[in-house]
Formats: C-alpha cells, sequence, structure tokens
C-alpha cells in the first residue's frame, strides 16, 4: 500500500465571485486528470455566465495541484467539505444553497460528498459513475477517498485490467471492474441520502467508461428508495465530454431547483 502523501487534507480552492448578494455556490469539480479544471481559462465563459446568472463559483483542485496530494488517492471529504463550508460563509455569499458539479471521477467524488454532508443542496454529475472506484496509483490497491479517516469502500482492480489499462483502454479495464457484482454492492454510492435535487447527464458514446450504465444504475436506485426530490438523467449523444458542451441542461437546471434571489448587475 503506498504512503498516505503528506499533503492529505490539503485542498486548492479558487473563488470567484459575482455582483450580486446572497449568491448561491456552485463549485466545480474536474475529473481523473486532476488540477483545477474549473480554475482553467477553457472553462472561463462558463464561469462568466454563472457569475453573471447570479452564482458564484468555487473551483476546487483536490490533486495535481499547487499544494494538494500528487495522485487521486485516499482524498479527505471531510477536508474538502470544510474548505466549501468555511468559503460559504462569505458575506455575498448565501450559504443555504450549495451545489455540486462534477464530471467524471469528480461526478463520484460529488455524489460521494452530497450522499454524506446535508449541507450540500443539490448534485450535477456529469459522465459519472455510480460506485467508488480504486485510486489512480501504480497498483490502484486503495481507495480514492476517506471519510472522517476510513477509506471509503471500492470496487478494485482486478490483475486482468492492466492489459486494457496499458493499452490506454480505459472502458474495458472498468467494465471487468464492473463484473464483480458482490465488490459492486459495496461500492455503490448511497446517492437515496442526497439532501436535493440530482442532475446526472451522460454521453452514450463515453469511450472512458460505461457512463450511461452507470448513471441508469444511480437512477434505479433512487428509485428503489422512492428518493423524494428531483431526479433526472439526460443521455447525450456524444463521448465523454459531451455533458460539458450542452451546459444548457446546467442553467435549466439551476434556474429550476438553485434560483437566485436578487441578481443586481
Amino acid at each position: 500500500m503506498p504512503k498516505l502523501s503528506g499533503r492529505h487534507g490539503v485542498v486548492e480552492a479558487k473563488l470567484y465571485l459575482g455582483k450580486a448578494n446572497k449568491q448561491p455556490l456552485f463549485v466545480g469539480f474536474g475529473g481523473g486528470d486532476g488540477g483545477n479544471d474549473w480554475s482553467r481559462s477553457y472553462l472561463k465563459s462558463k464561469r462568466d455566465s454563472l457569475n453573471q446568472k447570479g452564482y458564484a463559483v468555487l473551483a476546487i483542485g483536490y490533486f495535481k495541484t499547487n499544494g494538494t496530494p500528487k495522485y487521486l488517492d485516499r482524498i479527505s471529504l471531510d477536508a474538502i467539505r470544510d474548505t466549501i463550508l468555511s468559503i460559504a460563509k462569505h458575506s455575498k455569499i448565501d450559504e443555504t444553497k450549495i451545489i455540486l458539479f462534477g464530471g467524471s471521477r469528480g461526478g463520484e467524488l460529488v455524489l460521494n460528498l452530497a450522499s454524506r454532508y446535508n449541507e450540500f443542496k443539490g448534485v450535477i454529475a456529469a459522465s459519472t459513475s455510480h460506485v467508488s472506484f480504486p485510486a489512480l496509483t501504480l497498483y490502484a490497491n486503495t481507495s480514492s477517498w476517506t471519510y472522517k479517516s476510513k477509506e471509503i469502500p471500492y470496487v478494485p482492480a482486478p490483475l486482468k485490467t492492466i492489459s486494457p489499462a496499458i493499452k490506454g483502454d480505459l472502458y474495458t479495464a472498468y467494465s471487468m471492474m464492473l463484473e464483480d457484482k458482490q465488490a459492486v454492492k459495496r461500492a455503490e454510492i448511497a446517492v437515496e441520502n442526497i439532501n436535493g435535487p440530482i442532475l446526472i447527464i451522460s454521453g452514450k458514446d463515453d469511450d472512458q467508461w460505461p457512463a450511461t450504465e452507470m448513471s441508469q444504475k444511480i437512477i434505479e436506485r433512487l428509485n428503489a428508495n422512492n428518493f423524494k426530490h428531483y431526479k433526472k438523467h439526460v443521455i447525450l449523444n456524444g463521448g465523454h465530454i459531451e455533458p460539458l458542451k450542452q451546459f444548457n441542461l446546467v442553467y435549466k437546471f439551476l434556474d429550476k431547483h438553485m434560483k437566485v434571489d436578487n441578481v443586481s448587475h
């Protein structure tokens, strides 16, 4: 088992405030490539338009950024929550309206966060999974996430996944992991505990992992548990990054479920 990073529990956070008072907080997470996606220039237009619509945007980097762990390995959910909640105390932010957005492994992350902490009032997960997968380390033999200092159960990577993973065929590697039905059951995220509406977006031609099938499992679990909030899974024509290209779905969802009280320009 790899040694826990000396930077464990360190999160990079960058806040982009709009002009309004009482701004709902949109917290954005990137995926398995690391870095702080929502602070990058390719998402600037989305950040700006969220600000214009009256939302504050908080970009979070949880590994492979300045000061944070080098690998996606046993990332502390508690540290991420504490960081978000301390920033949400800002006088211009409405701390009762925090919504999480994550894509890919970041989708897995936001579902894990929102199912454990009821301060988060809604989730948008793009190209996500319904289970927790192992750390992105050489041996993939630890959890990606910790909660109260304990590793969150994950679907292990059997030896047969090494060959497709080396070839860069992640779709096959993840599909092989999902064959272990008992492990999948243990590693399923308890999405029914989420304290607000859920929007799931997937591209049916995702080549990174079976996002549409996994997203359907989230909806099935919500239905089986009589989830009382709004829930929707939108399936798009396209691949892993298609949800980011159809961001109007996100604006519509926010407008309906996370309304801004007073936009003053």
